[in-house]
């Protein structure tokens, strides 16, 4: 059995971490992978100006990815310490870190990107934050969305 256990930095990823932990220590045969969404990416960094010379629109190309790497390369050491956490207490509550996968992503739809890294997994487990009433009444928020847009997952959501 595959999890994916989609975390932030607030105290209810956290709760959900501890609870898959204390819930799977002992069962061997699940494997799970611990996913964090890196903020969005920098407006500037999505696309260059363009240029009519197609020798400096390759030259442009190839810095943007250039410097994309690099963001995302500086907010991944930025963030491990996310990863690292959640990946602690798992050990802390007796779960083999041999079966732990960690990964990053880093879209705009924190929701879809966790559905998408979904793809392989049995089961998606997320933490729900507090919302406004407004919120719960309109459906907003990551877990409503992954609510509402995963199918043929089993979804925890621990709160």
């Amino acid at each position: 059995m595959r999890i994916l256990l989609a975390i932030d930095e607030s105290e209810s990823s956290h709760r959900a971490v501890k609870y898959v932990g204390s819930l799977l220590h002992r069962t061997p045969d699940v494997a799970i992978t611990i996913f964090h969404v890196l903020k969005p990416m920098p407006r500037g960094l999505l696309e260059h100006g363009g240029s009519e010379s197609p020798a400096v629109e390759a030259q442009m190309d190839q810095q943007l990815h250039k410097d994309q790497e690099d963001w995302i390369r500086k907010q991944r050491e930025s963030q491990c310490h996310v990863l690292q956490s959640a990946c602690q207490t798992l050990k802390d509550s007796g779960f083999d870190i041999q079966r732990v996968t960690l990964k990053f992503g880093h879209e705009d739809d924190i929701a879809r990107n966790i559905l998408e890294e979904a793809r392989g997994h049995e089961t998606i487990v997320v933490g729900r934050h507090g919302m406004s009433r407004i919120k719960r009444l309109f459906g907003g928020g990551v877990t409503d969305q992954i609510l509402r847009d995963a199918k043929g997952f089993a979804i925890w959501i621990v709160e």
